[in-house]
This record gives C-alpha cells, structure tokens and sequence, in this order.
C-alpha cells in the first residue's frame, strides 16, 4: 500500500506498539503504585484515557490513515529535530509513566489531604474537555505528528482552523490542563510534582517548536501575528 494510500505494515506495527505501551503500561502503573486495583476513580480515568485514545486513531484511521502513519514513525521520521528527541520522550512516555506511578504511590500510602468528591469529578470533568481539545486537534490537523519536524514530504501548510483559530498549539494547551487537573481528580495531590516537571517540558517544546515553525514553515509567522497566542488566551 502506497505511503499516501494507507499505512504500510512496518508502520501498523509501530502504531500498534505504541498504542499498546500508552494505554496499558501506563495506566497499569496507575494501580502498581496503588497496589490494588479497588479504585473507582482510577478507573474512571482509565476509562477516559481509553476513550480519548482509541476513540481518536478509529476516526484519523476513518479520515486520515497518513496522519496515523505519520505518528506511527516516532524519531524515525527524516527531518525530526534533534532537541525532540529526548523531549518527545519525556512528554510522551516517561512523564506520564512517572505521574501514574506517583499517583498511586500517593493513593495507596495517603500523602494527600483528602480531596473533597465533588472537586474530583469537577477535575474529571476538566480532564475530558482537556483531552477532548487535543483529539479535536488532533483530528483537524492532518500534519499532526508525534515528534516536532517540517512535513516536506507530505506538503505540511499552516492549519488555522478548529482549536488553532484559539491557540496556536491547543494540543498542548490540553495537555498542560491535564497536568493539573488529574492530581486532582485522583485525589493525588503529589502527583503535581512530576505533572509541573512535565508543564515545564511542555513549555519548552511548545517555545522551540513555535521558532522552527516561524522560521521554517511558510505562512506561519502570518498566521503567529493573527493567532496572538501559544498556549493560554490572554496570556502566552
């Protein structure tokens, strides 16, 4: 099958790994950390986290299989920054492994004050339109790649639509919120600790990104003067 056409075995393997690494190794330190598995709102959060991510590779493979094969390539994929390399690492996989297993650690040793239930599933609540934010992105976006780099090979062009007519990079905006609201909806207040780590992170890649885009991109510093904002409205 054509690179344009569909995704090529090597490139479903990779999707398949991938995918399977996220959604169970890192929600199953969730409970290894917990050391039980007698936990509603731990999996109400897996079950959002399920949703999310799979609910968004069934409609990209719907409506866009590149943007799946794209992101399925990781830092194989020829132009990849070397600066991303180790903070698509850190933002994709080690971050979020280090927050589930702190969680539960906080879960089942008792670090936190107690949470009150309402604010729980007022930050679940937060945590789904979050995550809801970067699938919308995700799915506007047909050069949506996991790791940052000018899509020559596919033609990348600016996307101004959707979520990126508010925020030039909203996936990353989800993410950030997602970093302060589940500490939260998990009731593990110590979790805020590697999730600010990782809104540093996020903070870093977005700025980095943001230059490589003005600079290498065309249209991009056009649509940067217009969409006045990185990450948060009013602010950056």
């Amino acid at each position: 099958m054509s690179a344009s056409g569909g995704m090529r075995t090597r490139d479903v393997v990779r999707a398949v790994v991938g995918f399977t690494l996220y959604v169970f190794l890192v929600p199953a330190l969730l409970f290894i950390g917990a050391g039980t598995i007698d936990w509603p709102m731990g999996w109400v959060y897996v079950a959002l986290l399920l949703a999310c991510t799979l609910g968004s590779r069934l409609v990209l493979l719907k409506i866009s299989p590149d943007t799946l094969r794209e992101r399925a390539r990781l830092t194989a994929s020829e132009g990849t920054k070397a600066w991303d390399r180790a903070l698509v690492v850190i933002v994709g996989l080690f971050g979020p492994m280090v927050m589930m297993l702190v969680a539960g650690l906080d879960h089942r040793f008792g670090w936190s004050a107690a949470v009150p239930q309402v604010a729980q599933w007022v930050a679940a609540a937060v945590t789904a339109a979050a995550y809801g934010l970067a699938v919308w992105a995700m799915i506007v976006n047909a050069f949506f790649s996991s790791v940052v780099r000018i899509q020559k090979d596919r033609g990348q062009v600016v996307v101004t639509t959707g979520p990126y007519s508010f925020v030039r990079h909203p996936s990353y905006a989800g993410a950030l919120v997602a970093c302060l609201s589940v500490p939260l909806m998990l009731d593990a207040l110590w979790m805020l600790v590697p999730g600010l780590a990782m809104i540093a992170a996020l903070v870093i890649r977005t700025r980095l990104e943001d230059r490589m885009l003005v600079e290498e991109l065309a249209g991009y510093s056009s649509y940067a003067e217009t969409t006045r904002y990185r990450l948060i409205p009013g602010i950056w």
